[in-house]
């Protein structure tokens, strides 16, 4: 018996017939229990454990099609992951196409713009772009992949300024479930360049895209800590300091509860402490003079605030990169007055008893709001606040934290709004396109997918599909 014989007796018969057509043609695929598996279906939510019946380690489009086309003759479907981030399924069933060796990197300085392979990661284009004085529009982490957080939108710390990652695409390489290859532009085919940008994966699997770069060496930005004795003042401040922010810059506030944990910076380990993030993109003195409100409050505790690279992007929210087991939700807001903040703090201040580590605000608004006369899937644009938490868990502590997390998101019920961002949102199906897509755009994105996959062969349609 071979090797692949074996490792497939467990298997049904059309997991195996899709295996050996995929082997027979050359495609390196991989089996559970061997080590490619295991490093190719690897999570950064540990939570979000996926088991798909094999893995295909695509080398470029073509791998991409034949997987599809073989998928559909056999009956099977078909998922996608780039670098671990964002798993929702358990693709239980499902060959997952991974696309983490396509790192394809060009920056065109010239005429400002960069091509992107689907297995590359935000912080090898920062770096790429540096030399510069470019900037593209990269998310809180550097960590997470390109192709995943353009297609969900994309909504960074400098959002405000700059809009949505997605609107900066200006092509896509894209093969769709029918295992058709497309170039795809706004001029090409506007209607998968509409359904790709906030569409995440229901339309195809996006083997590289580019996008255009801004103009942007320096940041002035980073994060202002305080003791949660301090938290009412801050946070009130920073509620009433959102209304006058202009769109130069973009700002978050987070309530942390961190763990005694030596990747914590000593100060924050074990308390309650609030953050408010900041980036300007505009002259330093002025950040400056726009920070000092919230500088003034109180005395920090940690105050990271400064001209930066904008390579440094991450810095801003430092979010952890080590894998962890997260409980993870999301809403949306219409504003956050003073009553808001007021009820925040009941919620999840330090005298709260609350089991989230993390409860932040972002403020949304500003060119997040501008389409650029392209309109796309993503369908909350106009969304004046999101509210995200992340809880440590631990399987003693899972019925108190999902019973924590709903108590923190319908505390802030009279200011939120139906709907969710699809990079936040942490479900899958039609729970997940029910909250991140408004009927009109589910719709749309269902006839879409029935032209391009008539045998519902890609996974993350089966929302909209369904």
């Amino acid at each position: 018996m071979t090797l692949i014989s074996s490792q497939l007796s467990d298997h049904r018969p059309a997991t195996d017939a899709a295996v050996r057509a995929l082997t027979g043609s050359g495609i390196p695929v991989h089996l559970p229990g061997t080590d490619p598996y295991t490093a190719l279906t690897a999570t950064s939510n540990l939570t979000k454990a996926i088991r798909p019946v094999a893995v295909v380690a695509a080398r470029g489009s073509a791998d991409v099609s034949h997987t599809l086309r073989v998928a559909a003759a056999t009956g099977l479907q078909v998922a996608v992951q780039g670098t671990g981030h964002g798993a929702t399924e358990t693709m239980q069933d499902a060959i997952l196409v991974s696309t983490a060796a396509l790192d394809e990197l060009t920056v065109h300085a010239d005429a400002r713009w960069a091509r992107i392979g689907a297995g590359v990661r935000w912080a090898a284009v920062l770096e790429a772009c540096a030399p510069y004085g470019l900037a593209a529009l990269a998310g809180s982490s550097p960590h997470v992949g390109v192709v995943g957080y353009l297609t969900g939108g994309g909504l960074g710390p400098v959002a405000r300024t700059h809009g949505l990652a997605s609107d900066t695409v200006r092509a896509f390489d894209v093969v769709t479930g029918d295992g058709v290859a497309h170039r795809v532009t706004a001029t090409s085919d506007p209607d998968l360049f509409w359904g790709l940008r906030g569409g995440k994966g229901t339309l195809g699997i996006v083997t590289a895209v580019e996008i255009d770069l801004v103009e942007q060496a320096e940041l002035y930005a980073g994060a202002v800590w305080f003791a949660g004795a301090d938290a009412a003042a801050v946070v009130r401040t920073w509620s009433r300091w959102c209304e006058l922010l202009p769109q130069e810059g973009t700002t978050s506030i987070a309530v942390m509860r961190l763990p005694d944990l030596p990747i914590f910076p000593a100060p924050l380990r074990g308390t309650t402490s609030v953050a408010v993030r900041f980036a300007w993109t505009g002259d330093p003195a002025t950040g400056e003079e726009m920070i000092r409100a919230i500088r003034s409050v109180a005395t920090p505790i940690i105050d990271t605030v400064r001209v930066m690279a904008y390579a440094e992007l991450g810095d801003v929210h430092t979010d952890p990169t080590d894998p962890m087991p997260l409980h993870e939700h999301h809403s949306l807001l219409d504003s956050f007055p003073g009553e808001a903040a007021d009820r925040l703090l009941e919620l999840v201040g330090p005298d709260a008893q609350c089991a989230q580590a993390v409860v932040e605000v972002r403020q949304l608004g500003g060119r997040v709001r501008d389409d650029r006369g392209v309109p796309s899937a993503f369908a909350h644009r106009d969304a004046a606040f999101s509210v995200f938490s992340a809880a440590l868990l631990l399987p003693e502590l899972a019925e108190l934290v999902a019973q924590d997390t709903v108590r923190v998101h319908d505390g802030l019920a009279p200011w939120a709004r139906d709907g969710g961002l699809p990079n936040f949102t942490d479900s899958a199906g039609p729970q997940w396109a029910g909250r991140v897509f408004t009927a009109d755009v589910a719709q749309r994105l269902r006839a879409l997918s029935l032209a391009h996959d008539p045998a519902g062969v890609l996974l993350g349609a089966r929302g909209v599909r369904s």
